[in-house]
């Protein structure tokens, strides 16, 4: 079997699966399960062996065309180069084993069919998004996942708070991708096709027109995919949702697949200085603003979002300092330890009772309830940080290496400033996460109080997968330094100054958070919390769906928790308040934009009923009168007509003369 066929089933057995688990769904459902793991793990071991054959030399194009277009041909192409082919293989990876944690965190969910049809389908839209050569074929596989995401996000649609952040999220990229669109078409039309290989060409011989322009409205659907400022403020409200799709979602789906696509077509975006400047500036401000807010939240699960959105900054760092190899070095790496700290904070709330960091400061022994997530949490917490030897120190060292190469020169693909704003970004950045990752493990595995509740062993579906992206979370950044012809023959190993200075600033915030925490930690005694909604025994989507709600009861957002023994409140000052709610963007969002729309809409619904409905309803009304009246003369009695008659007819008779008369006399 050629190379391309075996990288057209990729896509395509997800697909097929989520198609025969939507049809087996009510009437087999034993087959659901089989279902939604066997197809998306067969489709990585191909994706494994399309790796191994492409090998990360020369990339392998075919197409052909799927239809004509009187214009510019839209092809199902297939290009894999080595970007494309080791995304796929994360992509599949993290897949499988969210749907094997999915089998027992939703065990007793009676949507569990739809929903393992959901992911499969994602998973699915994904890798058509990382495999395809045509940016048509593309930008199918792209709307498909959101519309994925709207209806996982929203799985528990009982709950207020799924139903608004699947419609924000859905909303919020849509709003992105109206302008992606126009910029996929204004591409297309200066370069003359839809084929990556051809408009990459078409790019390096001087052919495109209008090179800042069209950077700049795919730059709007990118950051409302990946959740970069300022349209991402959908994502950490998307935590709603369930676990086990939070962890497909930030590390291998959705969020990824907009820093995929700046990769492609990386040589587009570099055509405009400008649109580097941009990018860089967007990545700064995500970088900074999503760390400071990290350190805020208080739900365990908008901690891991923000800290998502941090990362994609990085990555959209590398890409604005040009150099594409550090930025999906990066979101592969990420991928590994984000899909472990999302499930394994699934356990977490499972066997806590609750998402709340301060409800979890005030238990005891929770790591020893649960050892597996504690040790694989923790080892994910360290990559996050970008402790070495972990995959997060030596990815993030190649961002950092990539702006410090732009800031002094040495690199000419980005302007200088490009360089400086991400190398100081990304320091200021790497303070601020060692910070929230050290608060979450303190709170969440050294509280002081009540002992947790034993909830039993946890199942053997949801701590296996733990420990087998812990795999690639430690080792795959050691590879760095065999990687090269994988990501353009770029060095991704890290330089002395960058990885001293960083791992340095990474110590004094983790330190300084220690010693907020030692300071604190004695009023955590004194300040009961509640918002605990422990139920030992129950499917662990239960217990978040319950989390949730009973935090949001308590402390009236899910956000915040009025914890004085919170070490990020004692670090943030009066940045606090503006932190946790993601300096307000949402509520600027609603005074610009949400407000207008519904003030325009109770507008036209007031023109609608009292102006339009009163004109329609009003020639109605005469009518039906005037057929009153007529129907009332209609009496059956031929007297009463000839009477009406004769009358009628004198009448005009009578005004005949009159006329007659009134004529002469003038």
């Amino acid at each position: 079997m050629t190379t391309t066929t075996l990288a057209a089933l990729v896509p395509l057995l997800p697909f097929l699966g989520a198609l025969a688990g939507l049809a087996v769904g009510r009437t087999a459902p034993g087959f659901v399960r089989p279902l939604a793991i066997l197809p998306t793990l067969t489709a990585a071991v191909l994706a494994v062996l399309v790796a191994i054959r492409q090998g990360g030399g020369r990339a392998i194009d075919a197409a052909t065309q799927l239809t004509p277009t009187g214009s510019v041909p839209i092809d199902l192409a297939l290009h894999l180069d080595g970007f494309a082919v080791l995304v796929a293989v994360l992509v599949t990876v993290v897949a499988t084993c969210v749907q094997l944690y999915s089998t027992a965190y939703l065990r007793d969910d009676a949507r569990y069919p739809s929903y393992a049809a959901l992911v499969s389908l994602f998973t699915s839209a994904m890798l058509l998004v990382v495999y395809s050569g045509d940016l048509m074929v593309l930008l199918v596989g792209w709307e498909i996942m959101g519309i994925c995401s709207y209806f996982l996000v929203g799985h528990y649609w009982e709950t207020p708070e799924a139903r608004a952040a699947s419609l924000k999220a859905f909303l919020v990229t849509k709003l992105g991708d109206v302008p992606f669109l126009i910029g996929l078409f204004a591409l297309a039309a200066d370069t003359g096709s839809f084929r990556i290989t051809e408009i990459l060409a078409a790019v390096a011989n001087g052919g495109l027109d209008h090179p800042t322009l069209i950077a700049l409205l795919l730059l709007a659907g990118v950051a409302g995919k990946s959740a970069q400022f300022p349209l991402h403020t959908w994502l950490p409200d998307a935590m709603a949702g369930p676990t086990p799709v939070s962890a497909l979602i930030h590390a291998a789906t959705m969020v990824a697949a907009g820093i995929y696509f700046v990769a492609r077509l990386l040589p587009v975006f570099a055509a405009s200085g400008a649109a580097l400047v941009v990018l860089a500036v967007m990545a700064a401000v995500t970088m900074i603003g999503s760390g400071l807010a990290a350190l805020a939240q208080d739900d365990i699960k908008r901690v891991l979002a923000y800290s998502t959105i941090g990362q994609l900054g990085y990555m959209s760092g590398a890409l604005a300092v040009g150099d594409r190899g550090a930025a999906v070095f990066h979101l592969i790496s990420h991928g590994a330890f984000k899909a472990v700290l999302f499930l394994a904070a699934g356990v977490v709330i499972h066997a806590a009772g609750t998402n709340s960091l301060a409800a979890m400061s005030r238990m005891s022994g929770l790591a020893r309830r649960i050892p597996d997530a504690y040790w694989t949490m923790t080892v994910a917490l360290l990559a996050l940080a970008a402790i070495p030897p972990f995959a997060g120190f030596f990815s993030k060292e190649a961002v950092l290496v990539a702006a410090e190469h732009t800031a002094l020169g040495d690199r000419t693909v980005a302007p200088a400033a490009a360089g400086w704003t991400i190398l100081t970004a990304g320091l200021l950045a790497a303070v601020l996460t060692a910070s929230y990752a050290v608060r979450l493990w303190l709170l969440a595995f050294r509280g002081r109080g009540a002992e947790v509740p034993d909830h039993g062993k946890q199942p053997l579906a949801m701590t296996s997968v733990l420990w087998i992206l812990t795999i690639p979370t430690i080792g795959f950044g050691l590879t760095a330094g065999m990687l090269g012809d994988w990501f353009d023959g770029h060095g991704l190993t890290p330089s002395l100054t960058t990885a001293v200075l960083s791992t340095g600033v990474t110590l004094v915030g983790g330190l300084v958070t220690y010693g907020a925490w030692r300071h604190t930690t004695a009023l955590a005694a004194r300040t009961p919390i509640g918002a605990v909604a422990a139920h030992p025994g129950a499917e662990p989507a239960l217990v978040e769906a319950e989390a949730m709600t009973s935090h949001t009861a308590v402390y009236g957002t899910i956000a915040d928790a009025s914890d004085p023994a919170d070490p990020g409140r004692l670090l943030l000052g009066p940045l606090h308040r503006h932190a946790v709610t993601g300096f307000h963007l949402d509520a600027l969002y609603t005074a610009l934009f949400v407000r207008p729309v519904r003030a325009a809409a109770r507008l036209v619904r007031f023109l609608d009923r009292e102006v339009v409905d009163t004109y329609v309803n009003g020639t109605g009304s005469v009518t039906r009168l005037l057929g009153t009246a007529v129907r009332r003369a209609q009496t059956g009695n031929v007297q009463t007509y000839v009477s009406a008659l004769l009358a009628g007819s004198l009448a005009l008779v009578i005004a005949a003369v009159v006329f007659a008369n009134v004529n002469a006399g003038s």
